[in-house]
């Protein structure tokens, strides 16, 4: 079976969440009896990766991928044309949207949506001018691509009924495809400056990741215990003004494999405090490398934290304050459980249900 897959996000962002996914996902199809995955996306001319995807001839800029105009070129102009040559299959679309504008005879299309929030939720952009345009082009591109696919895989259960709440004539083709954690194959690198025994979160820049009351809950909290340092992996700019320089607070970005590995290996314990999750991924990397976790309560976050960890109420900021002094003390590390239940998201199960929707769209 001849697969092609939408690398775009991996070509953008190879070592943001979804980047990781992409990349996961051609492993395991490359791995599996009888695929051929076949990578496209847009890449500057004299990039050394022409030769190993199916790319248009222009140059594209590897951050302008989503841009209205070059998304149009590729998925209207030149993904139809080319599916066709290459006899592809199956067709995966990787970031939400993405399937080919028209029709492409004879081959299944599949829709990779790791949530809704460009949807239902408030993002981060340069202006309200931009932000109103991206909603409404990102409504017309999700609801084109849901409806168009033959299967649309979700990381999680939370992300299939909202889903099948927005869309509810797509139910019967949603089906569930758990995100990939396994510790990277790489040696880990600690932030030579950073130290141990610090908090981390991971993820800063859209609101509903909620980091804003986490550093007001952290820094009120240091105001009555011996609370450790806090480093968020993201942007001093996207907290508010009066937050950015709390003493003990610490910005991290554009860290490779290694370093994040090490980022999570040294943290004495990882928060992660969104009020809105498809998956909730630096949870289960955290445990997977035996680094205790809390967790906010809701969304896909109830499906990936383990029951054994201390869960909060993701708005009380108050009750934050107190968790958090109540475990100002270094955790002990979950050597032991923290892999175990990783395991569950872990390279075994993946591979065997992607092998199972792989089945059902040969059949």
């Amino acid at each position: 079976m001849r697969i092609g897959l939408d690398y775009r996000p991996a070509l953008a962002a190879p070592f943001s969440g979804i980047g990781r996914q992409v990349r996961a996902l051609e492993t395991h199809l490359a791995e599996l009896t009888g695929t051929r995955p076949e990578r496209f996306g847009g890449l500057p001319l004299a990039h050394p990766l022409r030769a190993s995807i199916q790319a248009p001839a222009a140059d594209v800029a590897l951050q302008g991928q989503h841009r209205p105009r070059q998304r149009l070129a590729f998925e209207a102009a030149f993904l139809p044309s080319r599916l066709r040559e290459l006899d592809i299959e199956v067709y995966i679309a990787t970031a939400n949207m993405g399937l080919p504008l028209g029709h492409v005879g004879g081959v299944r299309q599949v829709l990779l949506l790791h949530d809704l929030f460009q949807l239902t939720e408030r993002n981060r952009h340069a202006s309200p001018w931009r932000a109103a345009t991206y909603r409404v082009i990102d409504w017309a591109s999700i609801s084109y691509s849901v409806y168009r696919a033959t299967y649309i895989w979700t990381p999680s259960h939370f992300t299939a009924e909202a889903l099948a709440k927005r869309f509810p004539r797509v139910r019967s083709r949603v089906r569930v495809l758990p995100n990939l954690v396994e510790p990277a194959a790489v040696e880990a690198q600690p932030i030579a400056d950073l130290g141990k025994g610090y908090w981390l979160a991971v993820g800063t820049r859209e609101p509903r990741k909620n980091v804003a009351r986490l550093v007001s809950a952290w820094r009120d909290a240091r105001r009555r215990a011996a609370v450790p340092e806090l480093v968020l992996l993201g942007a001093a700019v996207d907290l508010p003004a009066e937050l950015r320089g709390c003493p003990g607070l610490r910005f991290l970005e554009g860290l490779n494999e290694a370093q994040l590995k090490g980022l999570y290996q040294e943290a004495d314990r990882l928060w992660q405090p969104s009020y809105a999750e498809g998956f909730g991924l630096p949870v289960v990397e955290a445990l997977a490398l035996g680094t205790p976790v809390a967790s906010a309560r809701g969304s896909a976050l109830d499906e990936v934290t383990p029951d054994w960890a201390p869960r909060f109420d993701a708005l009380d900021v108050p009750a934050l304050t107190s968790l958090m002094v109540d475990l100002a003390n270094p955790a002990p590390r979950e050597a032991l459980r923290g892999p175990a239940w990783a395991l569950r998201f872990g390279a075994a199960a993946y591979r065997a249900r992607l092998g199972e929707l792989l089945a059902e769209l040969r059949a």
